[in-house]
């Protein structure tokens, strides 16, 4: 039917009935309605693993083993929603890499909705991903089990770096995420990382540069020129990207709200500590002081350069990949002269209209029928509207799942009337 990365896992907290991510499958399919249902348990509340503005996150198993992730879209007759289901669905069907999460099927069709058809239903299927997202281990139900060690949050930045590769530069065409934070990538049952969630995502047609478009992603992740004009490019993931790699050598979240009310960006928390070199006090304190001084030294270096305020001084995603490797030097921008200088970062302040507008659970870019996105230069985006997603504090692709959420198997025997048929994480 066609072809995709697809990345499967077993775990240690669920039945180990998935391969491995690393053995990649190479096929999708288009499901039926009934088979979805019946793997989700009629999508009951007992599977659904967390819901948000796109709908809802449903775990399911299909009849040889397979555990899936059943992302149930609101039903809706808006263009731009088909849209974004169309763009998600074509971008996971051409990536295929091992930390970019692949495509198992999807379902589309028309009919009553209940019971075989699927009526004006959309769903995507993903592969199941045991251990959630990064956002659960740093900000969320895993966190205070610090799982995350010193060496799996390096690999996971390496591997993040390594799929936006793949997308940036290997991808035809190639593709710009729009959306990467720590609630879209998701972690196998060995921790590697699978950047999760095309939703947002655009194909960059050959030559074109960059584009103006009405702005969506996560405010504190938003690089400037994208947050205030609506400009962007693959310096945009660069720069979210940088966030990300604050964030997880520290612990902390993009944007934090201080006792006084006021709130503060991460890079205006690590501004004053990398100026002082206290590159130390970055270090997220539940790792108790476990980390490698030069790996730490490597990931600031390489923050500082990607959430530059320039788009043109960000170094690339291969470039990252190089920094964070420890392979030489690199300098973006063209920049650079004698010696190596010291690493500096760059705070940069979103406009108070902006933060006065921030939620925890808000993305930018409510689309509208009649929004059209032009391939231009200088044409500014300026209107700016929420859209209350429940998702985005949540656990990603995935939503959010009780520490002791109880999965019914739609395929175990029951033994009695206990819960022998069901999966408990």
């Amino acid at each position: 039917m066609g072809s995709a990365a697809s990345s499967c896992c077993g775990s240690e907290k669920v039945e180990q009935e998935c391969v491995s991510a690393s053995s990649m499958s190479s096929t999708w399919r288009i499901f039926t309605y009934k088979e979805l249902y019946v793997a989700t348990n009629g999508f009951s509340e007992e599977n659904k693993l967390g819901e948000g503005g796109f709908g809802s996150v449903y775990w399911g198993k299909t009849p040889d083993g397979l555990q899936i992730a059943v992302k149930r879209l609101k039903a809706t007759n808006n263009s731009k929603a088909e849209m974004e289901f169309a763009v998600e669905v074509e971008v996971l069907a051409r990536v295929r890499h091992r930390n970019l999460l692949g495509l198992r099927g999807y379902c589309a069709g028309s009919g009553s909705g209940s019971g075989n058809t699927a009526g004006d239903q959309r769903m995507i299927v993903y592969d199941y991903m045991p251990n959630l997202s990064l956002l659960s281990h740093l900000h969320g139900q895993f966190a205070s089990d610090c799982l995350l060690t010193w060496r799996r949050r390096i690999a996971i930045a390496l591997g993040s770096a390594e799929g936006l590769v793949h997308l940036h530069h290997e991808a035809s065409p190639h593709v710009i995420h729009r959306d990467i934070k720590a609630s879209n990538v998701l972690l196998d049952s060995d921790f590697a990382p699978l950047v999760a969630d095309f939703g947002f995502a655009k194909l960059v047609p050959e030559g074109v540069s960059h584009m103006t478009t009405r702005v969506k992603g996560t405010l504190g992740y938003l690089a400037p020129e994208y947050a205030m004009w609506g400009k962007v490019s693959g310096a945009c993931d660069v720069y979210s990207f940088g966030i990300l790699l604050l964030e997880l050598v520290s612990g902390r979240k993009p944007i934090e709200r201080l006792p006084s009310g006021a709130k503060r960006t991460i890079t205006e928390w690590a501004e004053p500590l990398i100026a002082r070199g206290r590159l130390g006090d970055l270090v997220d304190p539940r790792l108790r002081g476990v980390f490698d001084a030069e790996e730490l030294a490597r990931a600031v270096e390489c923050a500082a350069l990607c959430v530059q305020g320039e788009p043109e001084r960000r170094p690339d995603m291969r470039q990252v990949v190089r920094i964070l490797r420890g392979e030489g030097e690199v300098v973006a921008g063209g920049g650079g002269g004698g010696g190596k200088q010291a690493v500096r970062i760059e705070s940069v302040k979103y406009a108070d209209r902006l933060m006065e507008m921030d939620k925890s659970s808000s993305y930018y870019g409510e689309p509208e029928d009649d929004d059209e996105e032009e391939e231009v230069d200088d044409e500014e985006v300026e209107e700016y509207s929420l859209m209350d997603d429940k998702s985005s504090m949540n656990f990603g692709a995935f939503g959010a799942m009780p520490v002791h959420q109880t999965m019914q198997d739609p395929y175990a025997k029951r033994f009695s009337a206990g819960n022998a048929n069901a999966i408990k994480i």
